[in-house]
């Protein structure tokens, strides 16, 4: 393959790489070498997580969560420009601001759909086993050089303003990978054959209504638990999507996958575990209420949880 995922692997640990030698050398940052540390160690999964005994990444992922609880990852220095200046580029700009926001699904959508089997001497454009995520990738590219183009900035800047928003973050940055990761452990250790056994036991389960809102409603529950639509779903497709849905009652496998993941979501928008989706915009919008933005999203998503349930049913 030409463009793989790995190469977006890179590009992710570099950008936290240099994010990392921006922290250190900020002097104004009140928590520097360990939120440096913090940084560095993300960094050096993506760069060289492949190469290194497993057992060193585990030693530091741990060392990541004891930086993290004991507050040692802060927020350092950053210039901001004046908000009249802000102000007059946005007015200058108008809805041209939009442009490299749109270019990212755009160029996703043109990846996956029309570039995915485009071949070079023989060699697929794209890495087939993760088609929609370079296209994501390359995306994200696009978007970049649309802004620096439009804005007449450097890609300095941008790693500047990126460096700013992954202290906004914080360690939350690194909810969505650790919790996916959750779910692997949670079906190795057997959960979702746990969950299988006390839903037969206690549910009837040969009622087909009955078997979708156990799946469909225990994704969007797991997720809540989780803060991951990633973690909950190798748990709920492992111990009722695949045995009951496709097993016993035949369900498409594609259909169910994607209507569960769906519920995932709903489960998502309802819980402060997703702390990066529902708590960090909360913080960075000053509001009093850190639940605020989860108390505004929960109607929306039982409200989408009752149409999957009637999804499901109906398509499986």
């Amino acid at each position: 393959m030409i463009l793989s995922i790995q190469y977006l692997f890179w590009l992710a640990g570099a950008i936290l790489a240099l994010t990392a030698v921006m922290t250190l050398a900020d002097r104004q940052h009140p928590k520097r070498w360990t939120s440096g540390l913090f940084w560095g160690l993300f960094s050096l999964v993506f760069l060289i997580g492949d190469r290194l005994p497993p057992a060193w990444v585990g030693a530091g992922v741990l060392l990541m969560a004891v930086l993290a609880g004991c507050g040692a990852v802060g927020s350092g220095h950053h210039v901001t420009r004046p908000e009249r200046e802000t102000r007059a580029s946005a007015g200058r700009l108008g809805n041209r601001l939009f442009i490299p926001a749109l270019a990212i699904p755009v160029v996703t959508v043109i990846g996956s759909v029309l570039l995915k089997d485009v071949q070079i001497a023989g060699l697929p454009l794209l890495d087939p086993k993760n088609v929609t995520f370079v296209s994501l990738g390359l995306g994200a590219l696009v978007a970049l050089a649309l802004a620096c183009w439009l804005t007449r900035d450097t890609p300095i800047q941008a790693m500047r303003e990126s460096r700013r928003l992954t202290d906004a973050l914080g360690w939350s940055l690194v909810l969505p990978q650790a919790l996916a990761m959750l779910g692997l452990v949670f079906t190795d250790a057997g959960v979702g054959k746990a969950v299988a056994h006390l839903a037969t036991a206690y549910v009837a389960l040969d009622l087909r209504l009955v078997a979708v809102v156990v799946y469909v409603v225990g994704m969007a529950a797991f997720t809540v638990i989780m803060g991951n639509g990633f973690a909950a779903f190798p748990v709920m497709t492992g111990g009722i999507g695949v045995p009951v849905l496709v097993g016993v009652y035949h369900a498409d496998p594609a259909v169910m996958a994607a209507i569960g993941m769906f519920s995932g979501y709903c489960g998502t928008l309802m819980t402060p575990m997703a702390a990066n989706f529902n708590i960090v915009p909360a913080a960075l919008l000053e509001l009093d209420d850190k639940n605020a933005v989860i108390k505004a999203q929960v109607p929306t998503a039982l409200a989408v949880l009752a149409c999957n349930v009637v999804l499901l049913y109906l398509l499986m």
